[in-house]
């Protein structure tokens, strides 16, 4: 069964994160099946920090839910080597059910693609004898196939010149269809033994087990004729020789369509639907050849699992999440866009951190939390409330992170100024770096903005980012594809932002939002330190006063 992937939203910020890993060992533990924490973005310092000190490792990166061939039941063949013969491919290929294997060198690097087709077709189209020889074929591979055994010469060697013919006839009419340098089939006859060596066979073969004497073989050895013995009689063995052809003579070296584990589903059906093909390669990441992946295969594809958490917003999820069936939504956002197939468990509650529903949760069930754990939530806790000053912060919020600090064995001051301080280390990032670190799009009526949020304990570091980021942002704006972008530069001691913004009026926007004054590019709001509650919720009311 496939892992349930537990994601937060894209840019995570701490809370996105820790949920994530909190509720996936949570499900794990309730359910005894297999739940992997996810992230839809790169980590900021404050949570890389969070991290490393509570001794988790960061959840995988998804860059989309879109289905890739690695999600698909694709059949998993090694392949063959070219130097295999027909029959050894035809039995590979009876053995794994397959039309279509690969041919591969030691290293399982592609050298070309074999098919029934290809096998059928050389069959019906051979009709000279020459393959054998043009195909430069080993006599213990054309022993092999006809289940016999080379009793003089090199069995390394190559039949390299000459065609494959029976020998039936009286040694006088032999001349007449032999040349010199050719295969012979013939039987327990000693003057056509002998015959066919005196006329510089290549090679003569002698059907049915018949007994080959000392004096032929020891002139086979003069003329260097090599000496094949079988237990086939002579038509089964002329029917069943150029089986021994190697793979390399007829296998398809150009025009192969091959197909990566990373490569999407969608992508792929766009290709082979175009193809007269049944079955195409696939490439792991090393380039090396696993397997092979058919149209039906794609019919079956099995949608990725998912548990939302932190958001609940197609805006806000990962890529492709629309081709995801999604399980849970667990958040304390408004609730907002997002459509499933079928019902599912959705909490949503009013907190001002989803890290604060997973540590209910844990109780609620019943289930320990281990110290580990605890700090990681508590965490979470500290960094969505800025330590319960944000007004979006509860009682709920208040007395989970208490609980948790003291399983934790923490102190929640010491934590807050310690994850506050490492969160604070971005004035060496460049300014695309530190504007989406962690920000938000939202969209009012026809008016797209964007609102990023920048914490910290220092005001001289926030002095300073004010004077990189707003001719930044003014550069920045024709080349986002919004209409307005705000950045708020917020001091947790002081419990104020200074919000810079830009943009198409602007001004007027700010104005009436926070009646304050807004000609100079930035406003400084005492007491604010929410972007959800305090800057986005007064944009959108001036946004729709202002239209």
């Amino acid at each position: 069964m496939k892992p349930v992937y537990v994601i937060g939203h894209k840019n995570p910020d701490t809370d996105a994160i820790c949920a994530a890993i909190g509720y996936a060992a949570l499900k794990q533990q309730l359910t005894g099946e297999t739940y992997i924490p996810c992230r839809a973005g790169e980590m900021n310092a404050e949570t890389k920090y969070v991290l490393e000190k509570f001794g988790f490792q960061a959840p995988k990166y998804l860059r989309s839910l879109k289905p890739r061939i690695t999600d698909v039941p694709y059949r998993q063949v090694e392949g063959i080597r070219q130097d295999a013969s027909l029959k050894q491919a035809w039995q590979y290929m009876r053995d794994k059910n397959v039309r279509t294997v690969p041919v591969v060198d030691e290293a399982q690097k592609l050298e070309g693609i074999l098919t029934l087709g290809d096998i059928a077709r050389f069959n019906m189209e051979d009709r000279n004898g020459n393959a054998l020889a043009e195909a430069k074929t080993t006599y213990c591979s054309i022993a092999e196939t006809i289940c016999g055994k080379v009793l003089v010469g090199d069995p390394e060697a190559c039949f390299e010149q000459g065609k494959v013919s029976i020998a039936t006839v009286k040694p006088e009419l032999m001349e007449e269809h032999m040349e010199a340098h050719d295969m012979i089939i013939l039987g327990n006859r000693y003057e056509n033994q002998l015959c066919a060596i005196e006329m510089q066979a290549a090679c003569i073969i002698v059907g049915l087990n018949a007994p080959v004497s000392r004096t032929i073989q020891k002139r086979a050895e003069e003329m260097g004729c090599t000496v094949i013995s079988t237990p086939l009689d002579s038509f089964t063995c002329a029917r069943t020789i150029n089986q021994a052809v190697p793979v390399r003579h007829i296998m398809r070296r150009e025009g192969m369509t091959t197909f990566h584990l990373d490569d999407y589903v969608s992508d792929v059906k766009k290709i082979v639907t175009k193809k007269r093909v049944r079955y195409f390669p696939v490439l792991d990441e090393k380039e090396r050849c696993i397997g092979v992946i058919s149209q039906r295969n794609l019919l079956d594809t099995e949608r990725q699992k998912v548990i939302l958490v932190d958001h609940n917003g197609k805006d806000q999820a990962v890529q492709g999440i629309q081709a995801a069936k999604i399980l849970e939504i667990i958040d304390h956002h408004r609730i907002n866009a997002i459509e499933t197939g079928s019902p599912i468990y959705f909490r949503n509650q009013p907190v001002g951190c989803t890290s604060t529903i997973i540590a209910m949760m844990y109780q609620e069930m019943h289930m320990r939390i281990e110290p580990d754990m605890a700090g990681l939530l508590c965490s979470a806790i500290i960094t969505s409330t800025l330590l319960f000053r944000s007004p979006a912060c509860t009682e709920v919020d208040r007395q989970m992170a208490e609980m948790l600090a003291e399983c934790a064995g923490m102190k929640l001051e010491e934590l807050a100024s310690a994850i506050f301080e490492a969160g604070s280390e971005i004035i060496e990032h460049s300014p695309d770096e530190i504007f989406y670190k962690d920000f938000r799009s939202y969209k009012v009526n026809r008016r797209s903005f964007i609102v990023s949020q920048v914490t910290s304990v220092s005001a001289e570091e926030l002095k300073e980012l004010k004077e990189r980021m707003l001719p930044y942002m003014q550069e920045l704006l024709p080349r986002s594809g919004q209409d307005m972008l705000f950045l708020m530069l917020t001091n947790i001691v002081e419990e104020s932002t200074e919000l810079l913004f830009v943009g198409n009026q602007v001004e007027n926007v700010v104005q009436l939002a926070f009646s304050r004054d807004a000609r100079h590019g930035s406003v400084v709001l005492h007491g604010v330190v929410s972007r959800k509650e305090q800057v986005v919720e007064c944009l959108t009311r001036a946004l729709g006063t202002a239209l």
